[in-house]
């Protein structure tokens, strides 16, 4: 499979660092969410300490005509202490070539695949070395190891630099109502000119409409709520769709347990907003007519 489309399934919390899932948890929810028609599953070598990678891998071993039926995304870049990689005792950042072609394999490894659909460069590494970088991905596109490369919370300039060496097709940012600097501080301009093709982790903010702590929570749920009955459909759908309505394209990246979460968020691809539903959120968001 090749073009990714909305939602993608965050996986995050699926291992040690959240649900803990049980194999049968890990193969119930990949086979609900592909009945919900969601194909596209977000990693990260580091999830669960290094374990959920390889946990949601002996699902793919057990059943192995999963695999023509998903696509694995998976991160690299960001290496903890006391790694698989080596013994530093703070966390740091790693991309050069002999990390990220290391990293790959221990993926494959970890999925029980022979390739990753789409590898993302977890953080931009203030050290980071573009030419190298290049060399490593061509190396393993050219191998078959990973068909698509893009990268992950990268701001405008470090697009542009990375662009004049890499193909970049996807820039994994956070991106929400609660989240508006993408929106105003190049980032979704660059990924346009680019034609990189953004994906929104932490797509509902972390989940708003739990925290009536928030100070923009109150106006943001009424703005939501007048759409929402006005459509039919709930608030998260609401949220989602005001992502889908930037012409960049944004794919959400949606970290949840829940395969409810998922279909809400699926459901919000076919949610056309007006201009006016769009502004008027964004002015809940921010408290402020726009200029």
């Amino acid at each position: 499979m090749s073009t990714l489309q909305a939602p993608i399934a965050g996986c995050m919390r699926w291992g040690k660092w959240g649900a803990d899932f049980s194999f049968a948890d890990y193969h119930a929810m990949i086979e609900a969410c592909l009945e919900a028609g969601i194909t596209g599953f977000d990693h990260a070598d580091i999830y669960g300490d290094y374990t959920t990678e390889a946990a949601f891998g002996k699902v793919l071993k057990s059943y192995p005509s999963l695999r023509n039926n998903i696509q694995l995304i998976t991160k690299c870049g960001i290496v903890l202490p006391a790694s698989p990689y080596n013994n530093e005792t703070i966390k740091t950042y790693n991309t050069s070539a002999k990390h990220i072609i290391l990293s790959v394999e221990q993926s494959l490894l970890h999925f029980e695949t022979d390739y990753i659909d789409v590898l993302l460069i977890h953080r931009p590494n203030p050290l980071m070395h573009p030419e190298e970088m290049a060399e490593a991905v061509y190396l393993l596109q050219q191998q078959g190891k990973i068909l698509s490369f893009g990268v992950s919370n990268f701001l405008p300039h470090q697009l542009s630099l990375l662009s004049k060496y890499l193909k970049i097709a996807y820039n994994q940012i956070e991106a929400s109502i609660l989240h508006l600097q993408p929106f105003t501080n190049g980032t979704l301009d660059t990924c346009m000119e680019y034609h990189i093709i953004p994906m929104a982790w932490s797509p509902l903010g972390g989940g708003i409409i739990n925290d009536d702590n928030h100070p923009r929570y109150r106006s943001i749920i009424q703005v939501a709520t007048t759409i929402a009955n006005r459509l039919n459909t709930g608030i998260n759908e609401i949220l989602i769709a005001w992502l889908h309505k930037h012409p960049s394209g944004i794919l959400p990246v949606v970290g949840t347990t829940k395969i409810e979460r998922l279909i809400q968020a699926k459901n919000a691809a076919s949610i056309q907003l007006t201009n006016e539903d769009w502004f008027r959120l964004w002015v809940a968001a921010t408290g402020e007519e726009i200029p």
